[in-house]
């Protein structure tokens, strides 16, 4: 079994070469979880293969399939594993042996995500006698298990690190003999942020509960609970604190809802955070958005569209006039997708404005307001302002009451291109919802240029998922449920299953797509909103001439392996409608 001797220089001496000095010196200056990927744009691979050509380069193994040693959690302290991204696993050779037989001789067989230095290793050896045995393994994994077995941010309030210091402290040692609390509570908070971007997510609740303070991620549309340190309760209140002071929030009022925002800066971006609190029985309830000012906008092509789709849109994008309304329940990109028609048609000889609640993000060369309700500024208000400002394109974030949607509509009739949005479960509600809304009908109809339904369903890991065989008798029921023609099952022998790896933390999915369903209103359409009638029969007569409705799309992409059909069924609000 390899191991590996205490080095001063982790980077050897095969691949170091290949670097330039300035990379070299980044690689050592950047956290341990990050020098994989560095490493890796440096050489101009992918993240595996750099992987593997530091486990050669290095003498060491590459552990897969993950799991930590429960036998040596005790061993390290939370702050140590932290700071240098080391887990000790199970490894299967010859047999495991029982905790029993476990003794000072016993192999420590440990996962990092960068080969360890001779500070790294003595500090190990401080903490156990046993021999170490290194193995390298991908970073996200690593950090994943030491959140799964020390939980975010135990690293800054470890009770039981007396002896240990994190590396970049040692030369402060004297100056800072003991850490404060309210500096752990600090740390502890910038931590639990941090891990949320580095997950991907959305939204983050703290939320007190009897005898436990449970925290929360939304990633990619689900809430995942996080597991956190066994001694948080003792932190609770100084928590809920420091989120209130980075907040701006009044500490003192613990009675009352308040709303605040916290400018948060993590890995080279700006996050601009919305802070909610609400009273509980047992202290304040805390949920954070998280929005990203700098976030990589996404274009019609990423946002899952297909090639038919994009052609749809971008044939009423080029109009100069009318209104685009993009409708669904609160999360399913609709904001993301709204922005990535402005990208499409942004030039230098169009004025657009967008109104927005919050700004999520930016776009070059457009005018973005953010609405304040709270001194007056409301969409409505907004928008008669922004109709003074000789726009050709307006942006309004959300339609949510009458005076909104007539001044959108009557603006859409004037010569210009409004962009918005509904919550309506699909295309043809967003016709009915403004017309309930007190909209006349042929205002309506005249102005609806194009409404397009979405939903966002987990996109499967393209490094673990695999084709397996069908289950006809299930398939047949699923489609069903979604109102298509179960006879399609027939012709389907297998689809793309999630498996979990490494990559994707074992969930099996990376990322989400999204599902679309677009309504192009047509002259029997027109006629049928001047009648008033309902939903179902503007979606019958829009099924009619070829509207592809939200279930066809995601079984679309269930079929080219994007998604599952369970999570189709999942998002999709499945409506009674006449085939």
């Amino acid at each position: 079994m390899p191991t590996l001797s205490a080095t001063k220089d982790t980077l050897p001496a095969s691949l170091a070469e290949k670097v330039t000095p300035e990379q070299k010196q980044a690689l050592q200056e950047a956290p341990r979880s990050q020098r994989l990927t560095l490493l890796a744009a440096a050489l101009g691979i992918g993240e595996s293969e750099a992987l593997a050509a530091m486990a050669v380069a290095s003498g060491l193994t590459v552990a897969t399939n993950l799991e930590t040693d429960p036998g040596a959690r005790g061993i390290l302290p939370a702050r140590l594993v932290h700071d240098y991204q080391v887990i000790p696993i199970l490894f299967v050779s010859g047999g495991t042996p029982t905790q029993d037989e476990v003794g000072p001789d016993t192999p420590l067989h440990l996962a990092s995500a960068w080969p360890p230095d001779d500070t790294m290793i003595d500090w190990l050896r401080t903490f156990t006698v046993r021999p170490l045995i290194w193995h390298l393994a991908v970073p996200e994994r690593v950090q994943q298990l030491i959140i799964e077995n020390f939980g975010v941010g135990s690293g800054s309030l470890d009770d039981g690190d007396e002896g240990y210091l994190a590396p970049e402290t040692l030369t402060q040692a004297q100056a800072e003999a003991e850490v404060d609390e309210d500096a752990a509570v600090v740390r502890f908070v910038t931590d639990v942020i941090t891990q949320a971007v580095a997950d991907s997510a959305t939204d983050i609740h703290f939320e007190p509960q009897e005898g436990q303070l449970r925290i929360r991620y939304r990633v990619d549309g689900l809430l995942v609970p996080v597991p956190v340190p066994e001694n948080l309760l003792r932190f609770q209140d100084a928590i809920i604190s420091r989120l209130k002071i980075m907040a701006r929030l009044n500490i003192s009022e613990k009675r009352l809802p308040q709303d605040g925002r916290i400018n948060f800066k993590a890995a080279g971006s700006t996050l601009d955070i919305r802070v909610s609190t609400i009273p509980t029985i047992y202290a304040e309830s805390i949920s954070l958005r998280l929005l990203n000012q700098k976030k990589e906008a996404y274009t019609m092509e990423r946002l899952g569209m297909s090639a038919d789709e994009q052609h749809q849109i971008s044939h009423v994008l080029d109009y100069p006039h009318g209104i685009i309304l993009v409708t669904g329940p609160t999360g399913s990109g609709k904001s993301t997708s709204l922005n990535a028609f402005l990208r499409k048609i942004n030039s230098t000889d169009l004025r657009i404005v967008t109104i927005e609640d919050p700004i999520e993000y930016e776009v070059p060369g457009v005018n973005q307001m953010q609405v304040r309700p709270e001194i007056g500024l409301t969409f409505a208000g907004a928008l008669r302002h922004v109709l003074r400002q000789d726009p050709d394109v307006i942006m309004v974030g959300e339609i949510r009451d009458r005076e909104t949607a007539d001044i959108a509509i009557r603006a859409s009739l004037t010569g210009h291109l409004v962009f918005s949005t509904l919550h309506t479960n699909d295309a043809p509600g967003a016709i009915t919802r403004l017309v309930d809304m007190g909209i006349e009908p042929f205002l309506v109809a005249s102005a609806i240029e194009l409404v397009i339904a979405q939903r966002l369903v987990r996109r499967l890991c393209g490094d673990c998922s695999k084709p397996v065989p069908v289950a006809k008798t299930k398939l047949r029921d699923s489609l069903a449920i979604l109102g298509l023609d179960p006879a399609e099952a027939d012709l389907i022998h297998s689809l793309k299953a999630p498996v979990g790896c490494d990559r994707c933390r074992g969930t099996g999915y990376r990322g989400r797509i999204g599902i679309f369903e677009i309504l192009k209103p047509s002259d029997e359409l027109h006629d049928l909103v001047l009648k008033r009638e309902s939903t179902r029969a503007l979606t019958q007569c829009a099924r009619r001439q070829g509207m592809r409705t939200l279930e066809q799309s995601g079984w679309e992409k269930v079929r080219d392996g994007y998604t599952t059909l369970d999570e189709v069924l999942r998002v999709v609000t499945v409506t009674e409608k006449a085939g």
